[in-house]
């Protein structure tokens, strides 16, 4: 294979990340077709569009999971993930951003930022992932590149610096001007294979002056020898220009904005040329930091060679019907070739990897070995989960792992026969492997197998895999919330576990105070000895913290899990001979419960933010339905020249069940809204007494 000689400088490993429905998924299926991956031009509505290959996916016209595709473009090869939009499968936007080197950020030109392209820049800035950003529908109605780009510098903080002018908008958008050649760019068929290199028209000359001027003027402020050049007014060259924003791109201190039209197919060329020109290949972005497995410690930074330790991140896992587990991997460093055994350094297991493929949605092509830089799948892995990390053997080092958000959303499942019970335990297994952010447990009061997620949509997408990929029969209860509890005032409680039953007995004492931690809090639970004079010995401490924590999963209240609670055990006593870590542990299970029962127990839960697009004539009404849902207005928006209205607000999950239905009813079909997590709040006296009354 021609393309697995490529220098490590001509590879880029890129994401397509944005709101949904900005066009993330027609703009990937441009760039494949124009980069000669695909033949014919892909439709969402349609559903003919290679990385939507879900049958979900087809028939919602979302992205639920992203797939991952390569093009070939001027001798480089591009490796591109294609992410969700929707808030429901932000862990899909999570662990793709966690391994790419760069994204593509597709934005709608009529309103610019919009809700979820806030959340998925944020997890590009916690990454520190360069961007570039791509002002899609310039054809639509009200669109406004300008006004756009402001809108990244004012909500997102970005300095977004415009490398493109377009040349008219709405239904005149016929083409952009590139300010870096001077140069006006037409698309005369419709495929947009065709493109026509003009002079820039006169009426858009003064124009293009400024912006170029601002264009350089921003590159001047984080480049030296551009700003030199600047301050003595001297011709700044292209090459120097493109590659001192190639450098500012790379350390995050700008991002170049363009702009087009992908399902008029214009721009999308200039696009891929910009993925090239200004985006990191593997080789320009830091260094990976590698731990020790058993001590956390920093021990190297790990360098994308392949003449180094094999290291590989296991990013995501999916269960294919004709080749089982596939793992979806990013090589940091070293070689690997098919057949070969890896070392699972998270879990201390051997593996053995059959098959290694590179993969274009759910195609995949096998190649006879990986080395540092691609982003590939692996078959044959038997025990590795997402986040794992996968080593050469004698390798002793894990990567970074992966974090995922708590689900907000339960409902309970069963299946409909006996004979479907194994089938269901196989499925459910199955889809917790591919989706960390879903959970199953058995109530231990009822005994029902409660299936916890994201957001209605997400197990909404769930329980449909199920019936359709695994053939399984269920039965499924109503939504419930993920409520949690915690404390308001701290006290104090003993527990003492003695028994005495002929021959050894058991003994534990232990002294327990607890106390609130805040609400925004990166701990949730935090866990300190206190005890002197050995009192209790050293080597039941971690009994006693064990006890906690087990008590801690079903709280006082109404059993849901304790969280932001520091426990400081403080006393106790125990016996030479009795003592035992179950004993202390039994009695640090009935202080903390006798503690936290004292300390003003209460209910928390999920509070959601809401933003609603909608027109003006409609704003009233649905303001007095989020008055109603217990809704706390945050703030107002207009979207420049238009009657439309965007409303920024906060509810609380338990009374957003079916309220998209609501609010289409209300809005006669024509608002919209985006429904993400945001935080946990207290749940008010009275409600709590509903809640209680329920249970």
């Amino acid at each position: 294979m021609k393309e697995r000689t490529l220098p490590l400088e001509k590879v880029r490993n890129i994401g397509i990340i944005a709101h949904i429905d900005a066009g993330k998924t027609t703009t990937t299926e441009r760039i494949l077709f124009y980069t000669g991956a695909k033949h014919r031009l892909g439709s969402v509505d349609e559903g003919t569009t290679e990385t939507d290959w879900m049958e979900q996916e087809k028939e919602r016209g979302i992205t639920i999971t992203s797939a991952a595709t390569s093009a070939f473009w001027k001798g480089y090869r591009i490796n591109i993930i294609d992410t969700p939009g929707h808030v429901d499968f932000t862990i899909e936007v999570e662990r793709a951003l966690f391994v790419l080197d760069g994204a593509v950020a597709v934005f709608d030109a009529q309103v610019g930022v919009e809700p979820q392209s806030e959340t998925v820049w944020r997890q590009a800035d916690r990454y520190e992932v360069p961007r570039i950003a791509f002002m899609n529908k310039m054809d639509k109605i009200g669109a406004d590149f300008f006004a756009a780009v402001q809108t990244l510098r004012d909500k997102l903080g970005a300095k977004a610096v415009a490398i493109q002018v377009p040349i008219g908008a709405e239904s005149d958008f016929k083409g952009i001007i590139d300010l870096l050649t001077m140069e006006a760019f037409y698309w005369t068929d419709d495929n947009g294979l065709t493109i026509e290199r003009a002079e820039i028209p006169s009426h858009l000359k003064d124009l293009c002056e400024t912006k170029r001027e601002e264009l350089i003027a921003a590159v001047a402020e984080v480049d030296d020898e551009i700003m030199e050049l600047y301050i003595e007014e001297e011709d700044i060259p292209i090459e120097k220009l493109k590659s001192a924003i190639r450098k500012a791109t790379i350390q995050n201190k700008i991002v170049p904005v363009l702009c087009g039209s992908s399902v008029r197919n214009k721009g999308i060329q200039p696009l891929i040329d910009a993925v090239i020109d200004y985006l990191p290949s593997p080789i320009d972005m830091p260094p990976v930091k590698a731990f020790d497995p058993k001590t956390g410690e920093h021990v190297r930074d790990i360098y994308p060679k392949e003449d180094d330790v094999f290291l590989a991140l296991a990013f995501k896992i999916m269960v294919d019907p004709y080749i089982g587990k596939l793992t979806f991997a990013r090589v940091y460093s070293g070689k690997l070739e098919k057949g070969s055994y890896v070392v699972n350094t998270t879990r201390n297991t051997k593996e053995r990897v059959s098959r290694l493929v590179f993969l274009h949605a759910n195609k995949k092509e096998e190649v006879d070995y990986i080395r540092a830089g691609d982003i590939v799948g692996l078959i044959g892995l038997k025990n590795t989960t997402t986040g794992d990390t996968l080593a050469s053997e004698g390798c002793n080092l894990i990567l970074e792992k992966l974090v995922f958000p708590e689900p907000v959303i339960s409902i309970s499942i069963e299946p409909e026969t006996k004979d479907d019970e194994a089938k269901l335990s196989k499925a459910l297994n199955a889809l917790i492997d591919e989706d960390p952010s879903l959970k199953v447990h058995v109530d231990r009061e009822t005994g029902e197998t409660i299936l916890s997620g994201m957001g209605e949509l997400h197990l909404e997408i769930i329980i449909d895999r199920i019936k359709r990929e695994f053939n399984v029969s269920v039965k499924v209860g109503q939504p419930k919330v993920a409520y949690k509890e915690t404390i308001k005032f701290s006290s104090e409680a003993e527990g003492k576990y003695i028994r005495q039953s002929g021959g050894r007995g058991q003994y534990g004492h232990v002294k327990l105070r607890v106390e609130p931690l805040p609400l925004d809090s990166q701990k949730e639970f935090e866990f300190v000895d206190k005890t002197v004079g050995g009192v209790i010995p050293k080597e039941y401490i971690p009994a006693i913290e064990a006890g906690v924590k087990e008590a801690m999963l079903n709280g006082v209240l109404a059993g849901y899990p304790m969280v932001n609670i520091r426990v400081e055990v403080f006393d106790g006593s125990y016996h030479e001979v009795d003592s035992s870590d179950m004993a202390f542990k039994i009695a640090a299970s009935m202080a903390f419960k006798e503690a936290a029962k004292k300390a003003k127990p209460i209910l928390l839960e999920p509070i959601m933010k809401v933003d609603i697009t909608t027109p003006e004539e409609y704003l009233g009404d649905i303001i007095a339905d989020l008055n109603s849902r217990r809704g706390r207005i945050d703030s107002f928006e207009n979207i420049a020249s238009t009657n439309t209205r965007i409303i920024h607000a906060y509810v609380p999950l338990a009374e957003l069940f079916g309220y998209a239905t609501a609010m289409r009813s209300l809005s006669q079909g024509r608002s919209t809204c985006s429904i993400r997590f945001s935080h946990y709040e207290e749940v008010p006296e009275q409600v709590t007494q509903k809640i209680l009354s329920r249970e």
